[in-house]
């Protein structure tokens, strides 16, 4: 078991590292019987303008767009269409931003609003944009508040809920921090609203089978995403290198205790080395599009040597994609070795597969590059988090 005293020192360690920071707001925090709690986000603008001035720079990923419209136009309950929801959010964002814009003004701080769907994260061009914007934003000492764009998303662009959206920020901001706040003390050994006696964990070094079966997915009546969710969220940061913590934004004070390292919610640590950039974008914001089988000489070169996939080691391939797709690799027992980008198309990997580099340019008439996938373009499996996009 942990003693306390390294617990203690992590979060310090976490805590005074920290330059950037990205702080995920839930709904179950924001918002109250009457809409938009302006007491909670009062309190934390407050605590974040603290943070700023110990020169740390934040951003915010902020949920409540729909519960603020579903309270301002006197809805009941959550809707249920596509279209009811989209115009709740559309009533609900400016409410949102507004209580954001007026609270910061009392700390003469200034904040901007970005909308996004997944879709703009997808296209690498538009990454960047959004990458660059961000950066922009944060130079000028402005927080940006991000949320996704409720008002025009659809099932196939959603990020389907803004705790991994905070994960894709954190990785798209290269943050040193990610911070869930929630309606929870934290990841509990068991569930609290059933057992008296459970208790936070409050530290996870690795996020297996056991720690899994701990969450609970119990969102709120206004939230789409519970323990389960951020989870997900820990798994995606962790594995790319960054630390997160869930803590309860309804506690007073929550995020000067974080940052004063003391011991409130449950700390996830890094899994590994920070990935850059590219292969994060690869790892947790793309979509395989098809499969690439292995040979097992390549298959090991790949997982164990670091190497880039050749053509003489692929022996099969599924589904239908284009050069520069994100595609899955595969062992012979089709176990998932990683992720990468190819290229080349399927129609042409399928008429090269097993020869050798040197034979590509006789058989195509033409030849893109010596690799399949470049290893600076692929990511192993075990920094990926192993949700149903990607496994």
């Amino acid at each position: 078991m942990v003693s306390v005293s390294v617990i203690s020192q992590e979060r310090k360690k976490v805590a005074d590292s920290a330059r950037r920071v990205v702080i995920k707001v839930g709904s179950s925090v924001l918002t109250s019987s009457r809409g938009v709690d302006l007491g909670v986000i009062n309190r934390l603008c407050d605590e974040i303008s603290m943070l700023r001035e110990q020169g740390r720079q934040v951003v915010i990923v902020s949920s409540g767009a729909i519960a603020s419209g579903i309270r301002k136009v006197g809805l009941s309950e959550m809707p249920k269409t596509i279209p009811q929801k989209q115009a709740a959010a559309a009533v609900g964002q400016g409410s949102l931003i507004q209580a954001y814009e007026e609270a910061f003004s009392h700390y003469d701080l200034k904040v901007a609003q970005i909308l996004l769907t997944s879709d703009d994260l997808i296209n690498r061009r538009r990454y960047l944009n959004a990458r660059h914007t961000l950066q922009t934003l944060l130079d000028w000492g402005i927080i940006p508040v991000v949320n996704e764009n409720d008002t025009v998303v659809v099932d196939e662009i959603k990020f389907g809920d803004n705790d991994n959206l905070s994960a894709l920020i954190a990785q798209l901001t290269e943050a040193d921090l990610l911070v869930a706040l929630t309606d929870m003390d934290g990841l509990y050994d068991s569930d609290p609203r059933k057992h008296q006696n459970a208790s936070v964990i409050p530290v996870v070094h690795r996020i297996d089978q056991q720690v899994e079966g701990f969450a609970g997915d119990q969102p709120g009546r206004l939230g789409t995403g519970g323990m389960v969710s951020k989870l997900l969220a820990a798994k995606k940061v962790t594995a790319a290198g960054v630390p997160m913590i869930i803590g309860n934004g309804r506690n007073r004070y929550v995020l000067k205790q974080i940052f004063d390292g003391e011991e409130v919610g449950t700390l996830f640590l890094p899994a590994g080395r920070r990935l850059s950039s590219k292969k994060q974008w690869i790892a947790h914001t793309l979509k395989p599009q098809g499969d690439i089988i292995l040979d097992g000489g390549a298959a090991e070169a790949l997982k164990s040597r670091g190497k880039s996939l050749l053509s003489t080691g692929i022996i099969g391939l599924r589904g239908e994609f284009e050069v520069g797709s994100p595609v899955r690799c595969l062992n012979n027992e089709e176990e998932v070795i990683g992720i990468g980008l190819v290229n080349y198309s399927a129609d042409e990997i399928d008429k090269i597969k097993g020869v050798r580099s040197n034979r590509i340019e006789d058989i195509l008439g033409y030849k893109h590059s010596d690799e399949v996938i470049h290893r600076d373009n692929f990511v192993l499996r075990e920094a990926i988090a192993s949700d149903d996009e990607h496994t």
